[in-house]
């Protein structure tokens, strides 16, 4: 799809704040109320647009730890390597995972609620029966920056 310079105004305002009133963002794109519903409907349709979320913060809701965890398969082919990422997607600790190129095959972020939560996690979800040949946990100490806006253009 090709972005105008509204459709990218309109993803940058939506990025800051997702729920801007419609007239709201019409006023900062210098559009029509009817323009903007309907640009947002086209991004969405092209799966440009993935989602409009809340973010919440963890720490304020109990899921302090933070875990960047490199992920090496037993064995690795198409099937294997799909059957895992399903796998990654129905956990509601693993917030992303990569396939990534190097020494392990996926990189997650993880958060968990304590010490106790990870470990049991690990436990259920890198066991040998997953295809799970080894694992590296590296805790985050601090976070200094979390961002979730891309960037558009010389924005």
């Amino acid at each position: 799809m090709n972005l105008d310079r509204i459709d990218k105004q309109i993803l940058d305002q939506l990025q800051q704040d997702a729920s801007l009133p419609l007239r709201e963002l019409a006023g900062k794109v210098n559009a029509s109320a009817a323009t903007c519903q309907r640009r947002i409907a086209q991004l969405k349709a092209a799966g440009v647009l993935l989602r409009q979320v809340a973010i919440v913060d963890r720490l304020k809701v109990g899921w302090p730890l933070t875990v960047f965890v490199s992920v090496e398969l037993d064995k690795q082919n198409d099937a294997l390597l799909r059957n895992f990422e399903k796998r990654m997607s129905a956990e509601a600790n693993v917030m992303a995972c990569y396939e990534v190129s190097g020494e392990f095959d996926f990189l997650l972020l993880v958060n968990a609620a304590s010490m106790e939560r990870y470990h049991a996690f690990t436990r259920e979800v890198f066991s040998s029966n997953n295809n799970v040949r080894n694992f590296k946990s590296t805790f985050a100490m601090n976070c200094s920056k979390f961002e979730t806006r891309i960037p558009l253009d010389g924005q």
